[in-house]
Parts: structure tokens; sequence; C-alpha cells
């Protein structure tokens, strides 16, 4: 049951069109996905074969990319999407079971006021935004599964943006906008200002940092954004191939 302290949910809890995810790597990140029905997940992975995460010189920000990394004992139908041990790019299905990876499952939580919006600490877990129904969403899902989500990127386009994009319709404009993923919002206010407020005054980097993340997650939350207009997936499509298109031209040059 999800509350305050934890969105963690059974699987006899699971609907089709739920926004699930499961935290990797001792909760320092988690990988989202659209829980479809019939045991399936459809979401949205890293490219093997993208440098831009590992241009990041961080080790943390490094960490995010091996959230696509699975363990051997994925079941012969999912297996078939690995290289070499990695997975196939861009929007794929899963079962739940390959999806979870053996972690625990959670709800991301949809149409959250603003207190609990703030009360949840970690970014990455709920929005204020509201939820389109569940048909919608599926058919969002299941329409990327076939056309694509883009080039996957760890700050504007990465596997959280993926199922809030489908649950909501909503997207940044222009695109070139900050991305929808409540946890890398969360990551850039905490980093930044912990890092800045310790050469000051230690004492006070702990308040600094929690003041300046809360502010920052609620005025960057899509629920709220003013920059956030809707999108049907088949204009969606469109576009994104249409910049992605143009970017690969003036690579080119």
């Amino acid at each position: 049951m999800v509350n305050v302290f934890s969105n963690e949910i059974s699987r006899d809890e699971l609907k089709p069109g739920d926004h699930i995810y499961s935290w990797r790597s001792s909760f320092l990140y988690a990988h989202h996905g659209i829980y479809v029905g019939d045991d399936k997940v459809i979401h949205f992975t890293l490219d093997p074969e993208n440098g831009q995460v590992f241009l990041v010189s961080s080790s943390f920000f490094a960490s995010f990319s091996h959230s696509y990394t699975y363990s051997s004992i994925m079941c012969l139908r999912c297996s078939e999407l690995q290289q070499n041990g990695r997975l196939k790019k861009g929007v794929i299905i899963f079962c739940l079971d390959c999806f979870l990876n053996g972690k625990k499952l959670y709800l991301f939580s949809y149409s959250v006021s603003g207190a609990f919006f703030l009360a949840k600490i970690r970014g990455g877990t709920c929005t204020m935004a509201k939820s389109d129904p569940s048909y919608e969403v599926i058919y969002r899902a299941v329409y990327l599964l076939k056309h694509g989500f883009g080039s996957y990127d760890l700050f504007k386009n990465n596997c959280e943006d993926f199922p809030m994009y489908c649950k909501t319709g909503l997207v940044p404009k222009p695109f070139e906008n900050t991305g929808r993923s409540g946890q890398i919002n969360s990551l850039k206010f905490t980093v930044v200002p912990f890092a800045l407020a310790m050469f000051l005054n230690p004492l006070a980097a702990v308040a600094t940092t929690v003041g300046t993340n809360a502010a920052y997650r609620y005025s960057s939350d899509m629920g709220v954004r003013e920059d956030m207009v809707e999108m049907q997936v088949e204009e969606f499509v469109r576009v994104v191939s249409m910049l992605e298109g143009e970017r690969g031209n003036e690579e080119t040059r």
C-alpha cells in the first residue's frame, strides 16, 4: 500500500496502466516502466553504444549506465533482447520478473497533494500531475514500443521520462527544456548546493540542501510547470524523429 513512507506494493495490487519502478544499487537510483497487464512491462533502456552517459566524469552519474545490465537468470524470452549481456536500446517489453531483476516492486503516484509531494524527500516517486485513463496510457506505451521514444538522454529523456509521458501525454515545450524525471531534477539540486554549502559552513550544508531541493523539486514537477503541453503520441513520435534527423544532419556537416 502506497503512503508517505513507502511506495512499495504487492503484485496483487498491480493494475494495467500503472507506472512502476524498482530501486537499483542500494537505492542509488530507480528503473521505471509501464505495466501493461499479462505480467508484462514496457520500459525505456539505454543504448549500449550511446556514449553520452559515459562522458560524465562523475562515477555517480556513470553508474546509471549499469541499470540496464541484467543478471543471467533472465527468462528465455527476455534474454533474446540482450546483446553481449546488455539490453538492446530503446523501448522494449519484459516480463515483470525480469524487469524487477530480483528487486522489490514500487508504484509511482499521480495526483498527489503538494504537502504529500514535499513529504516524499526522495524525488522520482510521485508527481502532482494527473494521470490519464489506463487505456490511453497503455496505447501510448504500445505505440512507443513500435515507434520508439527517441535517443536516451540521462538529463532530458530517461527511463522515468518514458512512463511519465505515457501516463500524462505531457511534454516540455520546447523539447530542449529539462525533462520530466523527478529523480534527476532532485539530484541536480542536491549535489551542487550540498557541495557549495560544505565549503561555506558544513553545519548548514544539510539544511541548505534540504531547503533548496524541496523548492526546486516542487517548481520543476510536471504538475505545476507552465511549460508542459499535451501532445498526441503520433505527433510526439513525428516531432522526435524530425528533431533527431536535424541533429544527425548537423553532426555529419
